[in-house]
C-alpha cells in the first residue's frame, strides 16, 4: 500500500513542476514541503548554480555539505567565497570521529588504494553516514546530478523516489550540458572552483581526484585506479526502478 502511495504522489509532484524554470520547481517543492527540502553541494559547478537560485529567490531550502576532512584547499575556498558572496548558511556535516579513528588505525590513511573494499568502506565513513544524518526527517532532496556525468544517470528521471534514503530526490539540471553550466556561471559571476579549469571535472577528496585528459569519460579523474564499473561511492545508488 505505502508504494503505491509512493508511486501516485510522485506522479502528483512530476506534474507540478512539469514545465517550470529551474527556480519555479524548487520553490514548488518547498511549498509542497515546508521545512523538509535540502540541497547537498559539493560546490562542483552544478551545485554552485543551484545555490544561486536558493540564495536569489529565498527559497526555503537548507544547504549542506559533507566535509570529508579530505578536500581540496580550492574547495574550501569556493565554500568561503559562496557563503561571503550571498550570505549563505551551510551546514557541514562531518564523519564519526570513532569510526574514522579505527578505520585509519587499522588500515592506514591512504587505505583507499589498497582495494575497492577499503576505498567504499572510506566512503561510507566520510560520506555516507554523514549523509544519512543530513536526509533524516527530510522530504525532498535536491541535486546537482546531470545526465552527461556518467552512463548509470543518463536515463535518470528529474524527480524521482529514492527508496535507500526514503526520500524524493529533485535533479534541476539533469539535462543541461556542460557548456549551458559554465555559461551560467560566467552569466551570473557565480564563484566556483578554480580546479575546473585545470582540467578536473568531478571534483572531490584531494587523494581521489585527478584532472582528465582530452578525450576521457567525465569520471575518468575520479578514483582513476579502479575499473570503471566500480565508480560510485554510494551517495547516489539506485536500488528502486519504482520511477520508470
Amino acid at each position: 500500500m505505502e508504494s503505491i502511495n509512493i508511486s501516485a504522489q510522485l506522479q502528483q509532484l512530476q506534474s507540478q513542476v512539469q514545465g517550470l524554470s529551474e527556480w519555479e520547481a524548487l520553490q514548488t517543492l518547498t511549498t509542497s514541503f515546508p521545512g523538509k527540502v535540502v540541497f547537498s553541494t559539493s560546490f562542483s559547478m552544478e551545485d554552485q548554480a543551484i545555490a544561486y537560485w536558493i540564495t536569489k529567490y529565498q527559497l526555503a531550502i537548507q544547504i549542506f555539505t559533507l566535509d570529508t576532512g579530505r578536500l581540496f584547499p580550492e574547495t574550501y575556498s569556493v565554500w568561503e567565497r559562496t557563503k561571503e558572496k550571498y550570505g549563505a548558511i551551510i551546514t557541514a556535516y562531518y564523519p564519526n570521529a570513532a569510526h574514522l579513528q579505527q578505520f585509519a588505525s587499522q588500515n592506514g590513511p591512504n587505505a583507499f588504494y589498497s582495494s575497492v573494499e577499503n576505498r567504499k568502506q572510506c566512503c561510507f565513513i566520510r560520506k555516507v553516514e554523514p549523509l544519512q544524518k543530513a536526509l533524516q526527517g527530510n522530504k525532498v532532496w535536491i541535486t546537482g546530478l546531470r545526465a552527461e556525468h556518467s552512463p548509470d544517470r543518463k536515463d535518470l528521471p528529474m524527480l524521482e523516489w529514492d527508496s535507500l534514503h526514503a526520500i524524493f530526490k529533485f535533479h534541476p539540471i539533469l539535462h543541461w550540458s556542460t557548456e549551458t553550466v559554465k555559461t551560467f556561471i560566467q552569466q551570473n559571476d557565480i564563484p566556483y572552483n578554480p580546479l575546473h579549469d585545470k582540467g578536473f571535472v568531478s571534483i572531490g577528496c584531494a587523494p581521489c581526484t585527478r584532472a582528465i585528459q582530452p578525450g576521457e569519460d567525465f569520471r575518468a579523474g575520479r578514483w582513476w585506479w579502479e575499473d570503471a564499473s566500480k565508480k560510485e561511492c554510494g551517495l547516489h545508488l539506485h536500488q528502486d526502478i519504482a520511477n520508470k
